[in-house]
């Protein structure tokens, strides 16, 4: 049972990007709408913070922004609200930063909206709440095992140490650990953060240098969607899975 104290009850998607790898699907609609197995992207995140028990997820929108947030306006659970990003595309980290008025000052999760994952034993934002200590952590990262990924073809992005401490691979080497899109973030990893377009790659880099980035391993099969040939490898391991 996860204490309700540490569980996130807020939540930012980051679902504005452009999807130019998704292209042609994302010609005609935004890449949170392409749908794996029947369901929109975009609602495999958001039914994965229903159950967590997550409140309230601010969507960010840029790309067919009308069209997903006609999409959303059917949803109950969680209440969304739109962050919209129509006039100026604020990458991870600027879409994050104009949500945090919306978040109460408390940690919350951050997810991808084209990422998600078949779940092992116990669904992984729970355990990402347990594994939370924000005595220790500005930033605690969902991170896929490279041999338990789909659709993915990077070559990993952190190491982790015993205690789940996150330092970044060397450049031209391989590391074991790739982002698996989920995170749970304190709002004090924003407090220099610049103003307009940023990566979530400098908070990262912020706070290893801090020694405050941590890593929990996922438990399952991390589903990466980023071409159309992704979707084909997903819905063959989803099927595989139900088997």
């Amino acid at each position: 049972m996860v204490e309700k104290r540490k569980l996130p009850k807020s939540a930012v998607v980051l679902a504005a990007g452009l999807g130019t790898r998704m292209r042609p699907l994302t010609n005609a609609m935004p890449k949170a709408l392409v749908r794996v197995c029947g369901k929109a992207l975009i609602d495999h995140a958001l039914d994965a913070l229903a159950d967590a028990g997550v409140g309230e997820a601010v969507v960010n929108l840029h790309h067919f922004a009308d069209q997903l947030g006609g999409h959303l306006s059917q949803r109950k659970r969680p209440g969304i609200v739109l962050s919209d990003e129509r006039e100026q595309l604020l990458d991870s980290g600027g879409g994050v930063a104009k949500a945090l008025p919306h978040l109460r000052g408390a940690p919350f999760f951050v997810l991808n909206a084209d990422t998600f994952w078949i779940e092992g034993f116990r669904p992984n934002l729970l355990r990402l709440a347990d594994a939370w200590d924000e005595s220790r952590m500005d930033i605690l990262l969902l991170l896929s095992a490279m041999a338990n990924s789909i659709g993915y073809s990077g070559r990993g992005d952190f190491l982790m140490d015993g205690a789940g401490r996150l330092t970044r691979r060397a450049e031209r080497e391989v590391a074991p650990f790739a982002y698996a899109g989920a995170a749970i973030f304190h709002p004090r990893a924003f407090a220099a953060a610049p103003q307009g377009p940023f990566s979530l790659n400098r908070l990262f880099d912020e706070a290893i240098a801090a020694e405050r980035l941590f890593g929990l391993r996922l438990e399952g099969l991390w589903l990466h969607i980023g071409t159309p040939q992704s979707i084909r490898e997903a819905e063959s391991a989803i099927a595989r899975s139900a088997a």
